[in-house]
């Protein structure tokens, strides 16, 4: 069996986030109003987009999952530190423990250039 071998071109930051129903309109726009300017402001993540997760449905909760692009992991980690946990932070006093999150780190390898 041969090698491969693949670059990474860059990290895809996830955050997944499962709310109540009851504040998930409030949480998208807190999201478009205060942490996507907040980070974009910032200057290392770069195409931030929130989406619902339809995979995830049921009467009483939403997901969402909100993705940037970052060009390191050690940017990544500044980003984090100077800005990530307070906002995280924020949003949890924001919505009173209602939303919770986890976040995974990805790497790129490949990207369709359409």
């Amino acid at each position: 069996m041969g090698s491969f071998a693949y670059f990474c071109t860059m990290i895809l930051y996830n955050t997944t986030y499962q709310m109540p129903t009851t504040v998930a309109r409030d949480f998208v726009i807190w999201v478009h109003e205060v942490m996507l300017p907040r980070i974009k402001e910032f200057g290392h993540m770069h195409r931030g987009r929130l989406s619902r997760i339809l995979s995830h449905k049921d009467e009483d909760s939403e997901c969402f999952a909100l993705q940037f692009e970052v060009e390191s992991t050690a940017r990544l980690h500044y980003w984090f530190v100077k800005q990530g946990k307070a906002l995280g932070e924020e949003l949890q006093k924001t919505f009173e423990g209602q939303v919770i999150g986890f976040s995974t780190m990805m790497e790129v390898i490949t990207e369709d250039e359409e």
